[in-house]
């Protein structure tokens, strides 16, 4: 699933090429919007609100849409192929006198009163990277369920808005926790420190083609998708299980020798088998 980071890029890709213009081409391809025509209007801003996207559009309009797993927008020049998947994947077509952008696989997409955007990214908690980013209500939205699991905490937008499965992962390594471990329990030094760094991380990679949390090119992350290699700490394989959140496409990643804390044993039913990968 896209992160924070990608649908901050995706935003800025998309305001890039559409705000201040006028719309020449408007096509929601949606039963509920087939017949909206929004040519003739002007573009305000797309802004990016953790993993939602708003497209804010003149006539208190805005055009929201949510990538959830393979959702993607696009942006052509006009006299550019349209290269993002079959037209049957096409969802919404926003095109202006140079520049056209296609929304593929977009699982969520409605048309609202830009008054009414509350509505639907309202229950988000502190943004990463929003204007709205509030560190201290962060950790305190993280910590009002105490015997929650980390991984689990980490991903709910209600806390923090922007986590993934993959920043879940790598936050969890480099706090030495397991995605296991009842929020309370993270020692205190450790809980502080956890929402500077998330942002550091998403902020760090905002910018950057290939997200990397390692600093090491061609290593880019510690441990998610990195089963059944080694660690490139210690040298343990990394293991991979489901978080147990009732969710079987968002497998999380740990080392069981650099992280500590109750982990799925070996055997388990949420333990993954994943073959291994012959790059780093």
């Amino acid at each position: 699933m896209p992160e924070g980071d990608t649908v901050w890029q995706a935003a800025s890709r998309l305001h890039t090429a559409l705000a201040g213009k006028v719309l020449t081409r408007s096509d929601l391809r949606v039963p509920k919007y087939a017949t909206t025509d929004l040519t003739g209007r002007t573009v305000l801003d797309v802004t990016p609100r953790g993993k939602h996207l708003l497209t804010r559009i003149e006539g208190g309009l805005t055009l929201h849409s949510h990538l959830r797993m393979d959702g993607s927008w696009k942006v052509y020049a006009n006299d550019q192929r349209w290269t993002g998947g079959p037209a049957h994947q096409i969802r919404a077509v926003l095109g202006t006198h140079d520049r056209t952008a296609v929304g593929y696989r977009l699982p969520v997409l409605e048309l609202l009163r830009t008054p009414d955007e509350e509505r639907v990214v309202g229950h988000l908690g502190p943004d990463l990277l929003g204007p709205d980013w509030d560190p201290e209500r962060a950790l305190a939205n993280l910590l009002a369920d105490p015997a929650r699991p980390l991984g689990e905490a980490l991903l709910d937008q209600r806390n923090l808005a922007g986590i993934g499965n993959v920043y879940k992962s790598e936050l969890c390594f480099l706090l030495g926790a397991t995605p296991w471990l009842p929020v309370g329990a993270l020692p205190a030094d450790r809980a502080t420190k956890l929402p500077a760094l998330a942002r550091k991380l998403l902020e760090t990679n905002r910018d950057r083609p290939i997200r990397s949390t390692t600093g090491r090119r061609g290593q880019d992350l510690f441990v998610y998708g990195r089963a059944p290699r080694p660690c490139l700490r210690c040298g343990t394989p990394v293991r991979a299980a489901d978080q147990g959140d009732g969710s079987r496409d968002r497998p999380t990643y740990w080392c069981p020798a650099c992280q500590t804390g109750p982990a799925p044993a070996p055997g388990s039913p949420l333990t993954r088998r994943i073959r291994p990968r012959t790059s780093n």
